[in-house]
């Protein structure tokens, strides 16, 4: 555990060293509030190195184990269906996601882009919310395509981007931005684990595919499709 501690603090040494220098050297002011700034600094290593090692323990075996068990079964529908739920599940319940809508509902209602009510709020979070968790639950099962197939994956990538570039000459202004921080987003603490764990562990189990190679590449496609279905929901609502 120690050395996991170590490890955190010299990841985010490099972030305290900025925030300092741009503190003491450039603005020349004192850090306010420096009591909570280092019980908050303590807090975010200690909270860093216990979410790697939970990693380590729990999600990366678990979503390898249960890759290796639907390889194994040979059932390709409730492969896909195991992916597209993966993907729905763990986009929805993104803290950063979360964040994201709320904010996107306020700033709309505020623009007069919706209604500034609390339900028209609630419905607008809770639909790009939905919008993008199926997007990525999409983009999984595609992923998971791609690797029992072994298609490319720069060919997909490149068709996926120009959908984007020819979605966003259509779509309202007003959706662009959330649209791309949408792709964003799901990046975050919850997906990321779960989905390369299934991808490693899937590529792992099937006969002449490469982990390295064939394993990764699925938060490539949960960070595109997001933007091109949220663009559509924008043209939408």
């Amino acid at each position: 555990m120690l050395s996991l501690i170590r490890s955190s603090i010299r990841d985010l040494l490099p972030i305290f060293l900025v925030v300092a220098f741009f503190q003491f050297v450039i603005l020349r002011q004192p850090i306010p509030n420096m009591d909570d700034l280092l019980i908050g600094a303590a807090l975010v290593v200690f909270g860093l190195t216990f979410f790697t090692r939970g990693l380590e323990q729990g999600l990366f075996p678990i979503g390898e184990s249960i890759a290796h068990a639907f390889a194994r079964k040979g059932s390709l529908v409730w492969l896909l269906i195991f992916a597209f739920a993966l993907g729905f599940g763990t986009t929805i319940a993104e803290p950063a996601l979360i964040a994201i809508a709320d904010e996107a509902a306020k700033v709309a209602a505020q623009t007069g882009a919706i209604e500034s009510d609390a339900a028209s709020m609630r419905n607008y979070s809770r639909g790009l919310r939905v919008t993008v968790a199926f997007s990525v639950g999409v983009a999984i099962v595609v992923g998971v395509f791609r690797i029992l197939k072994g298609w490319p994956l720069h060919y997909l990538i490149i068709g996926g981007y120009i959908g984007v570039v020819l979605i966003t000459i259509f779509a309202p202004p007003e959706i662009i931005g959330i649209a791309y921080d949408s792709g964003g987003v799901t990046t975050s603490t919850v997906t990321v684990p779960m989905v390369t764990a299934l991808g490693v562990g899937l590529a792992t189990s099937i006969r002449g595919r490469n982990p390295l190679t064939d394993g990764f590449g699925l938060i490539a496609f949960a960070s595109l499709t997001p933007m091109i279905f949220v663009m559509i929901y924008g043209m939408f609502i």
